[in-house]
């Protein structure tokens, strides 16, 4: 009995080290967009904002169930926006079926809309996707997507606002973009 408890608490000795020791968010390198009109709020302007999951997945890096979320199985035309700011994000026209359990895209509207971070969190390393803007977690993007990009842009529907095309011509006076 004193030998698995001793095995037992060595491993949790050792996740608890490997936790504290490995590096999460601070100074990570920053590729993709630039923050230009960046939008900066405090933590309760944020929460006062957006929904508890919203908040959860955009502003504390949280992830949605797949298969249970809003766009996952979205087939309408249109453009996701960020949750937070507004800034569009990634079109219809690039999103397809992954098989995931989230919407995922092939590209972004503009590769400077998105900012790209290294993700060492539950001990893998990742790329985690943020809105160049206002720094909210959309996801991660992944190497196994079609062409022509070859790449999964993996989205979390909680940070995502889809505005239908209809909507969105309509704004613009009947115009396409």
């Amino acid at each position: 009995m004193r030998i698995r408890l001793a095995i037992v608490a060595l491993i949790v000795l050792a996740v608890l080290a490997c936790w504290l020791w490995w590096p999460r968010g601070q100074g990570r390198e920053r590729t993709g967009g630039t923050m230009r009109d960046a939008i900066h709020k405090s933590d309760g302007e944020w929460r006062s904002l957006l929904t508890e999951e919203q908040y959860r997945v955009a502003r504390r890096k949280g992830t949605e169930r797949p298969f249970h979320n809003a766009y996952w199985n979205n087939h309408e035309e249109g453009v996701y926006r960020c949750v937070c700011c507004g800034q569009p994000l990634f079109d219809s026209a690039t999103k397809y079926e992954s098989g995931t359990g989230w919407p995922s895209f092939w590209k972004p509207v503009e590769d400077n809309n998105v900012a790209l971070h290294e993700d060492r969190s539950w001990f893998t390393t990742r790329t985690e996707v943020c809105c160049s803007r206002c720094e909210a977690h959309l996801g991660h993007v992944f190497e196994d997507g079609p062409q022509p990009t070859g790449l999964r842009y993996c989205m979390n529907s909680a940070a995502l606002k889809f505005e239908p095309r209809t909507a969105e011509l309509a704004k613009d006076g009947g115009e396409e973009k």
